[in-house]
């Protein structure tokens, strides 16, 4: 009896740490190098993932909000954070120019079939998701309301090792 809670203890945890995994899409960076989001996450560190369009003007708000503390954001917290443009067709071609003129610190990557965001169930944009060093998801949220990167921060502070 206590050997068949022991197995259901840990049926219990692999699924848990299974479902806290990043699903496999492969996407591209702008310089166009393929990239699997499963490794997006080093498994030590936050990873903030956020959603965006070039056409889309709270996105882009959003994402120079956010460049401004990101340097002090990794400091802190050591967080990664992955831009995911969800451009499509031509539009997709104004990604690396947009990211060059903002100066973005942080990664683009192209999603243009929106298999990435549909993984993430993402349905709004700008969205951002916000993962522990383990992969559970600590924060999430759509939309952008001038100085929200706060909540952002905040959630890292609270699940910080």
């Amino acid at each position: 009896m206590l050997r068949q809670i022991y197995l259901a203890i840990a049926l219990v945890l692999s699924l848990s740490y299974a479902s806290a995994q990043l699903p496999s899409v492969q996407l591209r960076d702008i310089e166009g190098k393929r990239i699997a989001t499963d490794s997006l996450s080093d498994g030590k560190h936050p990873l903030i993932i956020t959603f965006f369009a070039t056409w889309c003007k709270p996105c882009l708000r959003e994402l120079s909000a956010i460049d401004e503390v990101y340097p002090d954001w990794q400091a802190e917290t050591g967080v990664c954070l992955v831009a995911v443009s969800i451009d499509e067709g031509a539009n997709s071609k104004k990604v690396k120019p947009l990211v060059r003129a903002k100066g973005w610190s942080y990664e683009v990557l192209l999603d243009p079939n929106g298999e990435f965001k549909r993984a993430m169930s993402v349905q709004v944009i700008p969205s951002v998701i916000v993962l522990s060093a383990e992969g559970e998801v600590i924060y999430r949220h759509t939309g952008y309301t001038e100085g929200g990167e706060q909540k952002i921060i905040e959630a890292l502070r609270q699940h910080k090792r």
